[in-house]
């Protein structure tokens, strides 16, 4: 009995290995969404680790989260490491290849609670004056990876922080152009709207300028 037991238990292995191993050895998650501002605001709400802050949806998850930026202020070479509670793990980013104001791609390192590297690309398009954003995630999947993947959608569980990050990037970027126009638009000339009382007096003393030349050339 024992055996047939042992039997069993080693062919359910068996299978479940097999079906582990023929799952897919990458995945990718990608999400689609207008961003309603121009593609250069949009792209550096991206392109400077600084303004993830306002639309990151990890960084809401631990409000003590330290975070560190390191290398260069923006663009490639750009680098972003975080350390906090079970729900952001720690880990750290890269900007690979910035191409203004069209992608962004970066080199993605967790450590905790699991190890693991991910590329992330932006990809901007602009749609009149709005910009189409596509965030996407891809990567290889080792086997302990492909096994969590059959308990757990990472397509949907990812997927749906991305839509929340590019919701928030929506209104991040349209502060950040209302911001930018605002000087533009107070630096432009515009008229300035004169009372009458004081429109007619003007004109009552030029009348009266006029006039007396007029007098004195008769006398």
């Amino acid at each position: 009995m024992i055996k047939k037991i042992a039997l069993g238990f080693t062919a359910l292995v068996v299978v479940l290995v097999v079906v582990i191993a023929l799952q897919p050895s990458e995945f990718r998650v990608e999400r689609t969404q207008t961003i309603e501002a121009p593609a250069p605001v949009v792209f550096a709400q991206i392109n400077d680790f600084r303004n993830w802050e306002d639309w990151s949806p990890w960084a809401q998850l631990d409000e003590s989260m330290e975070v560190t930026y390191e290398g260069a202020e923006t663009g490639e070479g750009a680098i972003y490491t975080w350390q906090g509670n079970d729900d952001v793990g720690q880990g750290r980013m890269t900007i690979l290849e910035s191409t203004p104001p069209e992608e962004v791609v970066i080199k993605l390192e967790f450590i905790k609670p699991f190890e693991s590297t991910n590329t992330t690309r932006f990809v901007l398009k602009p749609a009149g004056e709005a910009t189409e954003v596509s965030w996407i995630i891809a990567g290889d999947k080792n086997f302990i990876s492909k096994a969590f993947g059959l308990v757990f959608d990472m397509d949907a569980a990812i997927g749906a922080d991305f839509e929340k990050g590019l919701t928030a990037m929506n209104t991040a970027a349209q502060a950040a152009a209302a911001e930018e126009a605002a000087p533009a638009e107070a630096a432009d000339p515009t008229e300035v709207e004169v009372p009458a009382d004081e429109a007619e007096g003007g004109e009552a003393a030029g009348d009266a300028d006029e006039a007396a030349p007029a007098e004195g050339a008769g006398e």
